[in-house]
Order: structure tokens, then sequence, then C-alpha cells
């Protein structure tokens, strides 16, 4: 695989160097101490893999990710385990590696790559993240809490909050405090139960006892509604 480094110190770009030289797989095209040449070079080489720092000066990993088109497979590396909620978001980050970082590890990283296709979205800093078929495929989901597969059928859940890192799904029988983020449960609930009527909640529809002014009442639950989703919201009740 054809390869780049995009890291703003010097050190760090020389033990990815050194590590990568270790492995037959791959070969190292040029490496950058900014966002922006890095950007120029991509305009111009094929690059099949990029090792990426999330902190640099100005323009940080994931701004250099939403700048290029049709991004090729990254590969993080940071010494902040903070950002591996956010890593998930993007379709084309095969792993992230927390400095320092041992041969052993690197090897991992580069096996996942070469299997890795969009839509993979592997990560293994996260202990627990959602699971789900997609939409069309039924009325389960799985949560992967302390390494089990906990199913959940969908229509009973009722809400689904952001708390930080994580969200917690209410359903009529137990709640459940998952590792993982808004949009990608968002992504796995059939459209026409559930919506997102507030930046930090999602809500089913049929599940509604009651709306007054800016706010519904779910269970036992009063929940905001944002103003840009009430005319969604309205369109989504059978009025009389």
């Amino acid at each position: 695989m054809q390869c780049i480094i995009v890291d703003d110190e010097a050190t760090a770009r020389a033990i990815l160097k050194k590590l990568a030289s270790n492995n037959e797989e791959l070969e190292i095209q040029a490496e950058f101490s900014n966002a922006i040449q890095a950007i120029k070079h991509l305009n111009q080489h094929q690059v099949d893999l990029i090792f990426l720092d999330i902190h640099m000066p100005d323009f940080t990993g994931f701004d250099f990710i939403q700048t290029i088109k049709n991004p090729p497979k990254i590969i993080l590396s940071t010494s902040d385990r903070n950002f591996a909620i956010e890593a998930f978001e993007y379709d084309c980050i095969v792993d992230y590696l927390v400095k320092p970082i041992t041969q052993e590890r690197f090897d991992k990283a580069i096996k996942k790559a070469l299997k890795f296709s969009p839509k993979d979205n592997i990560n293994d800093v996260s202990s627990e993240k959602v699971e789900a078929n997609p939409k069309d495929s039924g009325n389960d989901l799985y949560v992967n809490i302390d390494r089990r597969l906990i199913k959940i059928d969908i229509p009973s859940i009722y809400l689904i909050e952001a708390r930080g890192d994580y969200i917690l799904i209410k359903t009529s029988a137990k709640n459940y405090t998952v590792h993982s983020t808004m949009k990608k449960i968002e992504e796995k609930l059939p459209d026409h139960l559930f919506l997102k009527i507030h930046r930090s909640f999602i809500i089913n529809v049929d599940r509604i006892i009651d709306i007054e002014d800016n706010s519904v009442l779910i269970e036992k639950d009063v929940i905001p509604v944002s103003r840009s989703s009430r005319p969604e919201l309205m369109k989504r009740l059978n009025l009389l």
C-alpha cells in the first residue's frame, strides 16, 4: 500500500516510518508536518493509506478528513483516547492508535487496513458500541455491553438521550447506557417510527402521550422539541 504520514511532530513521523519499514505491505510515499501540504500531495498522487495525527496546529486531523474528497483509508494516531467516539463518524477510518505505538499494535492496524472496506467502521478502543442490522432487516437492535450482545426490541424503545460520549436507550422494561453516538444509532432506527426532535433526544413517535407548547410527554419523560424539529413532528401526527 502506498502511504503518507501527516504529523506535526518530527519524532512521531520518524517512529511511524520505522514501524512501517518493518512491514512488507507498506511503502511510505511521503511525510508532511501539516495538513495543507498533505492535501496538495493528494491532489497529484494516488494514496492507499494515511497515518494521520489528530492534534495539529490550526488544522486538526478531523478538519483534514472533512476537507479531502473521497479520502483513502486512514489510521489515526494520537496521545488522547478521548477522540475515539468521534472517529466512529468517519467511514474511512480503519483504526485508532494511541501513542506510544508498539510494533505489535501497529501491525494489527495494518492487517485491518488490508481487509478494510468503506462502512466497516472498525475500532478496538471503545468497549461499548451499538450493533444492528440495516433499517429494513427486522425489529431487533443489538447493543454491545461488557462484551455481551444484548438484543433490544426496537418498538419497545421510546426514548434515546445523548449523554456526553454515551447514549441512554430507554425501553418499557429496562434502560441501557451505551458508548456510542446519536448519529450512529439514528442510522439504525426505522424512519417511520423514530424522530430526532432535539439534538439530544430521539423519540418513538408512536409512544407520545401528550404535546404541549415545545415539549412532548413520553411515558413519564417530558422532552423538549427544538424549533427546527417541530414542523416535522407535526407532519408525523395523525391530527383530527
